[in-house]
């Protein structure tokens, strides 16, 4: 599943293409993702002009003056900017290739294969956006200068769930699924299985520090490609090239080549390394 790094590359990719252009028309094959794409998405975004795109989360927001267009990737989508140039057409759209957003000079493809993306409308007339169902319960932005240490502390004292959990929730903090969880407590030093009310300051410090070091460093190479993800210039991202323990069972550990431990929390595979993270 595309988690924060991969929606931010597509966030980076898109937006020169589409902030402060007009948007000419949508052309809508499949309403069925996760939740049913509006019917009057065509009417109310035709000749508008997106004034920028954010993200919150792995959320996508499309801001138009009259409201903002809420995109999710789910498992599987991605986002293409394909160029609309006199003798080299768009290519056709293929089966699960489900929504076009028509500029002048691009085509902006939506293309999820399982369908469990999402595409909704919030007009400025329901109030912000940041009170939709989707995002009022989302923690903060793990690049935002008050997350911390001292924060991480403050709202894990009532968790007793595993900390790998907690940070996989989002409401603490958003965005950290389950390959950056385990990548970065393991750079953190942090068994995943320990609950969260057991962290002190000291690991909570280093667990913060490791979290945006981490997404940080997956951003800057394009994210992850496992299976389904590429950027929005058909690119795939190369982190899991240096991953020290995502889907790396059995291998060496890089530090000190103790096989590398797979166990289940919550149905997700998590990776650690049994001697680096005993506590």
């Amino acid at each position: 599943m595309p988690e924060l790094p991969e929606v931010e590359v597509t966030r980076r990719a898109l937006a020169p293409h589409v902030e402060g252009r007009t948007l000419e028309s949508v052309a809508v094959r499949e309403r069925r993702l996760r939740w049913p794409v509006p019917l009057r998405l065509h009417e109310q975004l035709a000749g508008r002009r997106v004034e920028r795109i954010d993200r919150r989360g792995k959320y996508l927001l499309w801001r138009f003056a009259h409201g903002t267009l809420i995109s999710h990737l789910g498992m599987s989508g991605t986002w293409r900017v394909w160029p609309r140039e006199p003798g080299r057409p768009v290519p056709l759209p293929q089966v699960h290739d489900h929504i076009d957003l028509l500029f002048r000079a691009h085509c902006i493809r939506l293309t999820d294969p399982r369908r469990f993306g999402a595409l909704l409308w919030s007009a400025v007339a329901d109030g912000p956006v940041e009170g939709h169902p989707l995002l009022a319960g989302l923690g903060i932005e793990p690049f935002d200068p008050g997350f911390s240490g001292e924060w991480l502390y403050r709202l894990t004292r009532s968790r007793s769930a595993p900390i790998k959990q907690v940070l996989l929730a989002g409401d603490v903090v958003v965005g950290v699924g389950n390959i950056y969880a385990s990548e970065s407590l393991f750079r953190a030093g942090i068994n995943p299985k320990l609950p969260a009310r057991r962290l002190g300051r000291a690991r909570c410090g280093l667990l913060a520090a490791a979290i945006s070091e981490v997404l940080a460093e997956a951003i800057a190479v394009g994210g992850s490609t496992l299976r389904d993800f590429v950027g929005a210039d058909g690119v795939a991202g190369y982190f899991m090239n240096d991953a020290f323990v995502y889907e790396r069972a059995g291998q060496a550990c890089r530090l000190c080549a103790t096989p590398i431990t797979r166990v289940l929390q919550g149905q997700r595979a998590t990776y650690y390394c049994r001697r680096c993270q005993r506590r």
